[in-house]
């Protein structure tokens, strides 16, 4: 299935020169997100890893559905002062402004391997940050998996560059 054609485009959203990719075109039909899901699940069976971490908030609608296939356990990265207890934190720039992503102390063990999911990658802060977390919860980042990445806009590249193992199902420009 050629699930480019389940993405909507938004111009100017969230600001102005921002062309946003919206997957709630995609997540609403049921075909279309069952294959996604079925996708993403056939890339992340050949890879080796303990657990899930998904990156607030959409990230959470990919990474639920593969946990429970591929029986992983799910962690959640999420915005500042979100998570009640014992937090690592880290800052990043996004394309519009700068943000912080959190994840509890508790969540990784020493050594554990750790596949990250967002829905869409662009410049890569988030998804860096992400990894961040991961290390400094001691575990290892396994790869990460997108359904989107915006590939004019280097955060593919960027990840690769720091020798992570980086995937995604569509292409898009960023602009």
């Amino acid at each position: 299935m050629d699930l480019k054609k389940y993405i909507r485009s938004i111009q100017d959203y969230p600001k102005k020169g921002i062309l946003f990719r919206d997957i709630t075109t995609l997540i609403k039909d049921k075909d279309a997100f069952k294959d996604c899901i079925d996708q993403m699940s056939k890339i992340l069976v050949k890879l080796n890893f303990d657990k899930i971490a998904s990156i607030e908030s959409r990230g959470f609608v990919f990474a639920a559905p593969l946990c429970y296939n591929l029986s992983k356990s799910l962690i959640l990265m999420r915005k500042k002062d979100k998570l009640p207890a014992e937090k690592y934190s880290q800052e990043f720039k996004l394309e519009y402004g700068q943000a912080t992503l959190e994840i509890h102390k508790d969540s990784i063990k020493p050594k554990e391997k750790v596949l990250i999911i967002d829905d869409l990658i662009a410049t890569g802060g988030t998804a860096e940050a992400g990894a961040k977390l991961v290390e400094q919860s001691g575990g290892i980042v396994s790869g990460f998996i997108f359904v989107i990445n915006l590939f004019d806009l280097g955060g593919k590249k960027l990840l690769e560059s720091k020798g992570y193992k980086t995937f995604s199902l569509i292409d898009f420009p960023g602009h």
